[in-house]
């Protein structure tokens, strides 16, 4: 059984993780996600746990548990769907449209005009 681990302290080792929940049973495999970009802990991990039972165990004691000065939140991981069945990404651009404008953000509205001139805008360039 895969087990999600969350808000865990930003410096816990996968090793000090594994060593938790070695105490309910055999640990397949520790995974701590990490930031891509600044190597850093994102706060959240998994374990693999080989029997449901103990992983069931391990979620029952571990879940609420202070940890190196943190509560944190034991449960079963809920598998992500495929990305390919939400379909296609389109861009990386959140509130729609392109870089040139448009498209509004989340408090509505139609967002920017793109290349329109303004009197009031100075350009700090």
């Amino acid at each position: 059984m895969n087990i999600y681990v969350g808000s865990l302290h930003y410096d816990i080792s996968e090793e000090q993780l594994k060593t938790l929940f070695d105490e309910y049973g055999e640990v397949n495999s520790v995974k701590i996600i990490m930031d891509k970009f600044s190597g850093r802990s994102k706060g959240f991990g998994f374990v693999e746990m080989t029997n449901d039972e103990d992983a069931k165990k391990a979620i029952e004691g571990l879940n609420g548990v202070e940890v190196e000065g943190r509560t944190i939140v034991v449960n079963e991981s809920i598998e992500r769907k495929d990305r390919d069945s939400r379909g296609p990404r389109r861009n990386n651009f959140r509130s729609g449209g392109d870089n040139r404008g448009g498209g509004g953000d989340r408090r509505g509205g139609n967002g920017g005009g793109g290349n329109r001139r303004d009197n009031n805008y100075r350009s700090n360039y």
